[in-house]
C-alpha cells in the first residue's frame, strides 16, 4: 500500500518531492519497497507519537524554505480506485491553498456506511470553485463519532467521510501548533535547532518522547476555524478496520470467506481463516471472524473499530506474546 501510495502521485509529483514519515523501525522494509526514493526523504521518528508529532518531525527535518507554498499530507494504507479523480483533486485543492493561505483543506468521501472510525466533515456555503472542482466552507466537523450520531450524518446527505488528506502550508500548520499545542511546539523548536548537529539523535529522543501523544484532528483540525471541503467520490476506503476491508473485498451484504469454512445460514459476515482449521457458522449474519495460529477474533461488523481497546488490554496486562 505504500507504493501503491507513492505510485498515486508519481504523475504529477517528481519523487524527490515526496517524503516518507514513519518510525525508525521500518527504515529497512522502506527502503526495499521504495529503492528510487533519496534516503534524505525518509523522516524517521524515535517511537510512536501519532501522525500530528511525526509531521512536526518532517518540518522539522526539511528546514525553513518553502514554509507558505502548499504540502499535500495523507497516510500510506488508503485505497484509491479512481486516480484520475484523486489527481484532479489534489490539483484543484493546491491551486485553491495558492490563494487561501489561511484555509486548510480537507478532501471529503460519500460515505456508504456509518463507519465510527472515521471524521465527518459538514459540507456549508460554497467557497467557489477551482478547476474541476467546487470548495466548500465547513461548519462542523465531528472525528471518530458513536454509531448513532454516524447514521444521522450519513442520512443527512451534508455530511462526507474525512479522508485524512490535507493541503495547507507549513507556516498554518506552525501557527496552529503554537496556538492550538503549544507543548508540542516547543519541543519541535528544539528538534529543529539541532537538525545536523553532534547532539541531534539524543535531543530528537528527549524531547520527541515529550510530546503530546495527540491526532490532527483533534488537535487542529477540529479547533481551527477556516476549514475548507472539496468533496469528491474518487472510490477511497481507509482500509482499518476488518469491516472496512470487507467491504474492498466483496459487495455489500455478501459473504467474503478466505480459509476452511462450512456455513449455515450465515449472512453478511467475513472469515479470514485458515485451511488447517474449520470454521464452522450457523445462523449469524454480521459478524467479523479472524483465526491466527493461537488467535480467534469474533466481533460484530460495526464494532470492529473497537479491536483496538484489546490490544491496549494486551499491552496494559503486558500479555504481549499475543501481540
Amino acid at each position: 500500500m505504500l507504493q501503491e501510495t507513492v505510485n498515486r502521485l508519481r504523475p504529477f509529483l517528481p519523487l524527490n518531492d515526496i517524503y516518507i514519515s514513519s518510525n525508525e523501525e521500518y527504515a529497512g522494509e522502506i527502503k526495499k519497497e521504495l529503492p528510487d526514493l533519496p534516503e534524505k526523504n525518509i523522516i524517521l521518528e524515535p517511537l510512536r507519537r501519532e501522525r500530528f508529532a511525526a509531521i512536526l518531525l518532517f518540518l522539522a527535518s526539511v528546514g525553513e524554505k518553502g514554509r507558505k507554498e502548499p504540502i499535500l499530507i495523507l497516510p500510506s494504507d488508503h485505497l484509491i480506485k479512481n486516480r484520475e479523480e484523486f489527481r484532479q483533486a489534489v490539483l484543484d485543492g493546491e491551486n485553491f491553498i495558492k490563494k487561501n493561505r489561511d484555509y486548510i483543506l480537507l478532501l471529503g468521501e460519500k460515505p456508504t456506511f456509518p463507519d465510527t472510525g472515521l471524521g465527518y466533515i459538514e459540507k456549508g456555503k460554497i467557497l467557489g470553485s477551482w478547476g474541476q472542482s467546487k470548495i466548500y466552507d465547513i461548519p462542523f466537523f465531528k472525528e471518530k463519532p458513536n454509531l448513532k450520531r454516524a447514521e444521522n450524518f450519513m442520512r443527512s446527505g451534508r455530511h462526507f467521510w474525512n479522508t485524512g488528506i490535507y493541503i495547507l502550508t507549513p507556516a498554518l500548520i506552525m501557527e496552529a501548533t503554537r496556538n492550538f499545542v503549544p507543548n508540542n511546539y516547543e519541543r519541535y523548536k528544539k528538534i529543529a535547532r539541532s537538525v545536523g548537529k553532534k547532539d541531534f539523535k539524543k535531543i530528537l529522543e528527549k524531547e520527541y518522547s515529550a510530546m503530546d501523544q495527540v491526532s490532527l484532528e483533534y488537535s487542529i483540525i477540529e479547533k481551527y476555524k477556516k476549514n475548507a471541503l472539496l468533496p469528491k467520490s474518487f472510490g477511497w476506503s481507509d482500509v482499518g478496520s476488518w469491516a472496512v476491508l470487507k467491504n474492498c473485498l466483496t459487495a455489500p451484504n455478501e459473504n467474503f470467506i478466505k480459509g476452511n469454512h462450512i456455513g449455515i445460514d450465515s449472512k453478511n459476515i467475513m472469515v479470514y481463516g485458515r485451511e488447517d482449521k474449520l470454521v464452522a457458522t450457523v445462523g449469524i449474519k454480521d459478524l467479523i471472524i479472524a483465526v491466527n495460529d493461537d488467535i480467534v477474533l469474533v466481533c460484530h461488523k460495526n464494532d470492529s473499530q473497537k479491536v483496538k481497546r484489546i490490544i491496549e488490554k494486551l499491552e496494559k496486562d503486558k500479555n504481549l506474546r499475543y501481540l
